[in-house]
């Protein structure tokens, strides 16, 4: 975990994100791997730079102040990526901060972005939506979800690529993601379809946007969600998996079956915290057994060939679960596509973390002739 996050800052630092040293340093001063090493590392390297930013704010120094504010936004999300404690007032203090900094830098740069509630059953599902500058009238919009880990200011490498082509972006935390679960205590539901309807809605009611051409584009879990929900909406013209999965619940419990049956002083430290993170953000209680029958209904198998709109499944020749997205683009029966990236185009890692130009270029070279 910690070192496809270190690929993913990295890969962020093209944006202003991060910056390689800040990343660097705060790597070099980790304590084996410990999840309170991890979030206090990140978080005071956040505050820092926050308060650079609040400083430069005040003195008028507004380029200062919005570089400064969008890179402490990366690193307080960043502090609560690998912590599992939910239970921690640092879980949601800083995912506060996070929202703040990212707020002050959409103010004073003049990103096109501009945060949006989404309405959702009783409440609502937070994003931002983002504009393109560079869009005719009626253009089309790409519904972007994140992954388990990652939030949804972390699909920059989509959305800043969308937007530079001509086509809107709404990105959003759903049930179990970023604000979603750590402000508004939603825990991850397997019928996506039930999220992402209302998330087209208002999508689609955006001024410019063309209601014909939605896409859809899921980022690792994020990818296993919106075939399933793609599999019921009939709104979408194109939709793209990064990677693709059919049975995800069931690539997840096998390796925690193997933990199953021994006393919890032989689980691993690393191990405990995924389960109690898995259990935190399934809601349901801390053990293995509840974590396997909550993962259980995530599983595509009876969806995927019901997907009607054409459809990408992109793949990396070291994704962590080999063969996978094959699997998925096998059991498609709608128009469709697969793109494996290899060793050659240096994007063959996880949701091709830590070359996300290469694969932001691969993407749109697709999406172009279709959305």
């Amino acid at each position: 975990m910690t070192d496809a996050l270190a690929k993913h800052l990295l890969g962020l630092q093209q944006y202003g994100m991060t910056d390689l040293g800040e990343v660097l340093e705060v790597y070099a001063q980790l304590e084996d791997g410990t999840e309170e090493s991890w979030v206090t590392g990140w978080a005071s390297l956040a505050a820092r730079l926050q308060r650079r930013a609040e400083q430069a704010e005040a003195a008028g120094k507004l380029v200062t102040a919005s570089t400064a504010y969008l890179r402490a936004s990366t690193y307080w999300r960043a502090s609560v990526m690998y912590f599992s404690d939910a239970e921690d007032p640092r879980m949601v203090d800083n995912s506060n901060a996070t929202a703040l900094c990212y707020e002050r830098y959409l103010k004073l740069s003049g990103y096109p972005g501009r945060h949006v509630e989404i309405p959702y059953e009783d409440g609502f599902l937070p994003g931002h939506f983002y504009t393109s500058p560079v869009a005719e009238d009626n253009a089309p919009v790409l519904v972007i979800t994140p992954g388990r880990d990652t939030w949804a200011e972390d699909t920059r490498w989509i959305y800043d690529g969308a937007i530079r082509r001509g086509i809107h972006a709404l990105i959003y935390d759903g049930p179990g993601q970023g604000l979603a679960l750590r402000q508004g205590k939603l825990p991850f539901r397997p019928d996506w379809e039930n999220v992402l309807a209302p998330v087209i809605d208002f999508a689609v009611a955006q001024p410019g946007v063309d209601p014909s051409r939605v896409g859809l584009f899921g980022v690792s879990f994020g990818g296993f969600l919106t075939i399933r929900a793609a599999a019921f909406e009939r709104r979408a013209k194109v939709c793209v998996t990064d990677p693709g999965t059919v049975d995800w619940g069931g690539s997840i419990s096998g390796r925690l079956r193997m933990l199953a049956g021994l006393p919890a002083d032989r689980i691993p430290l690393q191990m405990r915290n995924l389960i109690r993170d898995y259990a935190w953000k399934h809601g349901v209680p801390n053990t293995i057994t509840d974590v396997i029958e909550a993962l259980a209904p995530y599983d595509n198998t009876e969806f995927a060939g019901r997907v009607s709109c054409e459809t990408l499944v992109m793949d990396g020749a070291e994704e962590m679960t080999p063969g996978e997205a094959r699997k998925l683009y096998d059991a498609l029966n709608c128009p469709k596509d697969y793109l494996l990236f290899d060793a050659i185009s240096t994007a063959q890692t996880h949701s091709q973390m830590g070359s996300y130009a290469t694969a932001t270029e691969s993407l749109f070279d697709w999406l172009d002739e279709r959305l």
